[in-house]
């Protein structure tokens, strides 16, 4: 692969091998977002993952990268990201979010959403709805002759304007033979920093971790879930891209 300034730009081959990986984890959370529903054990869903990663012929990504433990990652309502599957039933009003990623043929695939459980409140819906959109914002910047800043901004302004706070200890990546390689993609604008110039051929993980009150962040005692620090509620929303001449093309879609 040929690098520009320490990211791999990716070839029309190697795009096509991700935006399979893509799709599978893609029909993935389709499956599990059927699923959701008050009375649920949240380990159901790695069970359920495993058997799917196995039918699709696909390794779990996440399962022991970095010694995480489960095949994917199950965080509700004031966890924003690396939860753990539980005995812990999903409640009427809970809001879950499942980041799954499963590597094809020397590819990652990586993506993420939140789910309703049952009908949930005004303001859940509207954080859910917002964090999309903010990805959705995010994706349209991601373009040759655009700045990564570009990206991020889209993202902050779009969330920020809705009263709700952006997570700043956690950003996206870009993701090819590694789940997670340059360039950080963060989405928020960092201070005194110039940005990167987006390429064709670049792969990036755009995921907005968006909070109803504080962006400021604890982790829990098993030392992979984060929370809200004033407990208030957290959506997460994820696709990897493909930047081509043509604009940005969504790899994590199913059929």
């Amino acid at each position: 692969m040929k690098k520009y300034r320490g990211v791999f730009l990716k070839n029309e081959k190697e795009i096509g091998l991700l935006r399979e990986a893509n799709r599978i984890g893609a029909i993935i959370l389709d499956v599990l977002g059927e699923h959701v529903r008050p009375g649920v054990k949240t380990i159901f869903f790695h069970e359920l993952t495993m058997n799917l990663c196995k039918q699709f012929n696909v390794k779990p990504a996440f399962l022991g990268l970095y010694g995480f433990p489960y095949s994917l990652c199950c965080s509700i309502n004031e966890e924003i990201v690396h939860g753990f599957p539980s005995e812990r039933e999903l409640k009427e009003g809970d809001i879950v979010s499942f980041d799954v990623g499963v590597l094809f043929e020397g590819f990652y695939g990586d993506n993420a959403r939140t789910f309703a459980v049952g009908s949930v409140s005004e303001k859940a819906q509207e954080l859910m709805d917002v964090t999309r959109e903010s990805l959705m914002k995010g994706i349209e910047q991601a373009r040759p002759g655009n700045n990564l800043n570009d990206v991020s901004r889209a993202v902050q302004e779009h969330a920020e304007s809705h009263g709700f706070g952006i997570v700043r200890r956690f950003v996206g990546h870009g993701i090819g033979r590694k789940l997670h390689e340059k360039p950080e993609v963060p989405n928020f604008v960092p201070q005194g920093n110039s940005g990167l110039p987006l390429k064709a051929g670049m792969v990036i993980a755009i995921e907005p971790m968006v909070t109803e009150g504080s962006f400021e962040v604890d982790i829990l005692d098993d030392k992979w879930t984060a929370v809200t620090k004033d407990r208030k509620l957290s959506a997460h929303f994820e696709h990897s891209i493909a930047i081509t001449s043509d604009g940005p093309v969504i790899l994590s879609l199913s059929d």
